[in-house]
């Protein structure tokens, strides 16, 4: 083998521990973080990190840290949402969206968004129309709230203290210390509530899908126009919902499995 086909074979294997690195941390990391963590020179560090940045498979925070990018999100759920796995996923949220009456979804964090990535419509003739890839916001959503409160209270204050907070309805929460304290209650119930925050006339709730280590991977939602539920009555469904969480968070772990 050639100087440089070592070199190359070198570098990629440096990229794809990166990857690794970054995508299994607990928190982001710093350039001198990764370059300790890999015994990867700091010269070479930055070199790579400076490409992957260029090329979308990670970004740089507020603060300097290292983060996913938008092509790394892409193939984490590419890996973990394909095959075989989308038809039983789907299988699932046709079940609970036939019991609940509602449409059923799947949303996924992205940074302070939360995106839609999968769900099986109701076919009422009055719907609430949020396709997949719909990006939506984590402080007035059902399935953000829930995401939010499952973090480390320090690290969900910093977040709470940089969102827009936009009003979207009457309802919306835009205060951070009325937002902090819905979430508190939130991850006391492991239930997220949307009360009219995000969509005048809706209201939905979800629950935690989560990963072998208990960790929130996914949200589980439904939503329904206040012309046909009040919350109570779809709250009452909170036991549909976490059964078919607990199938999808079985779903994920065979996921894993194949994967390693």
């Amino acid at each position: 083998m050639s100087v440089s086909s070592r070199e190359k074979g070198s570098s990629i294997t440096r990229v794809l521990e990166i990857i690794e690195a970054v995508s299994k941390a607990e928190r982001p990391m710093s350039p001198a973080d990764l370059a300790y963590q890999l015994d990867i020179p700091k010269p070479s560090i930055h070199r790579l990190l400076s490409q992957l940045e260029k090329d979308s498979y990670l970004q740089t925070n507020m603060r300097g840290l290292i983060v996913p990018g938008d092509r790394m999100h892409g193939i984490a759920l590419g890996v973990l949402y394909s095959g075989r796995f989308k038809a039983l996923r789907q299988a699932i949220l046709t079940r609970l969206t036939n019991e609940i009456g509602e449409t059923c979804g799947i949303a996924i964090p992205n940074g302070t968004e939360m995106i839609y990535y999968d769900r099986v419509q109701t076919d009422w003739p009055l719907q609430v129309h949020l396709p997949v890839g719909s990006r939506t916001p984590t402080w007035c959503t059902s399935s953000g709230k829930l995401y939010l409160s499952s973090l480390p209270k320090e690290r969900r204050q910093r977040i709470i203290k940089n969102l827009p907070l936009r009003q979207y309805t009457r309802n919306t929460l835009t205060d951070p210390d009325s937002l902090e304290a819905a979430l508190i209650r939130t991850k006391s119930e492991d239930m997220g509530i949307d009360n009219e925050e995000f969509v005048d006339g809706m209201i939905a709730c979800a629950v935690p899908v989560k990963d072998n280590s208990g960790k929130l991977f996914a949200c589980l939602f439904t939503h329904a126009p206040l012309i046909r539920k009040n919350l109570k009555e779809l709250l009452s469904f909170t036991p549909l919902l976490r059964e078919a969480a607990e199938e999808l968070s079985r779903l994920i772990d065979d996921t894993e499995t194949e994967i390693s």
